[in-house]
């Protein structure tokens, strides 16, 4: 595991987009996993500035996001297809044929599961995998629970993710209440793992995700088991971490 703190939050979109990029330029055909919400908006927007300079090239490459919601449009404001063309996809030149989002709206949830594990797996191991961190634990929309499901499934939203995620919409009512995710054994298969946290709200849960034990009850404490775990801070996020345990 390697943890950077960042005193800025532009010192740390940076470093967060200059791993995305360098991975790119390393493997031009780099499957890529990425991530929505607020905290890889800064990362996304400094990628696209330097694809406008001229310092990447995307055609070749392959991404595929954590999760979608059940039965919103794609075309819905708050779809995350919808976050991905605005913040990424409509900027650089990744073919759309090669941008790879869960469906929310087939008709058989299961069997849209099946179809995204069977596009994983034909494109090979994931280079890259970008995470943020719910304040419960939960990478992609992987809850808390007794067991976590290896592979993409259908998962039903805790209130604590929807009350999280109710600022993007107009009130509580409208958050979707089921969501397709990545399953927590598919996100440990990539080669790479980047984590990013910002806020003092997030101190808590990243102590106990990076420095507590190893449980369900809390799905990013999985990531301890890693070999090449990227952590990016904030200070804010980092300030419960105790220092003497920091690899």
């Amino acid at each position: 595991m390697n943890i950077l703190t960042f005193d800025s939050d532009s010192k740390l979109n940076e470093a967060a987009a200059g791993i995305i990029i360098g991975t790119v330029q390393t493997t031009p055909r780099a499957v890529l996993g990425l991530a929505t919400g607020g905290t890889p908006v800064g990362i996304y927007k400094e990628v696209v500035r330097e694809y406008d300079r001229g310092m990447i090239s995307f055609r070749n490459a392959i991404s595929f996001n954590l999760d979608e919601y059940v039965n919103i449009p794609s075309d819905h404001p708050e779809s995350y297809h919808s976050y991905m063309n605005q913040h990424l996809f409509s900027h650089i030149d990744l073919p759309a044929a090669q941008c790879h989002i869960p469906d929310g709206n087939a008709a058989d949830p299961d069997a849209e599961c099946r179809r995204f594990d069977a596009l994983i797996e034909q494109a090979g191991q994931i280079d890259l995998q970008l995470l943020g961190l719910g304040h419960n634990g939960h990478i992609g929309f992987n809850e808390p629970a007794h067991a976590l499901i290896r592979g993409t499934h259908v998962v039903e939203l805790a209130e604590e993710t929807r009350e999280a995620n109710a600022r993007f919409f107009d009130s509580i009512d409208e958050v979707p209440k089921q969501a397709l995710t990545m399953g927590v054994g598919t996100i440990l298969k990539a080669k790479k793992i980047m984590l990013v946290v910002k806020g003092a709200d997030k101190a808590d849960i990243v102590a106990r995700a990076l420095q507590g034990p190893i449980t369900t009850d809390c799905p990013a404490s999985l990531l301890q088991t890693h070999p090449h775990l990227i952590v990016l801070l904030d200070a804010p996020a980092a300030s419960k971490l105790k220092l003497e345990n920091l690899p």
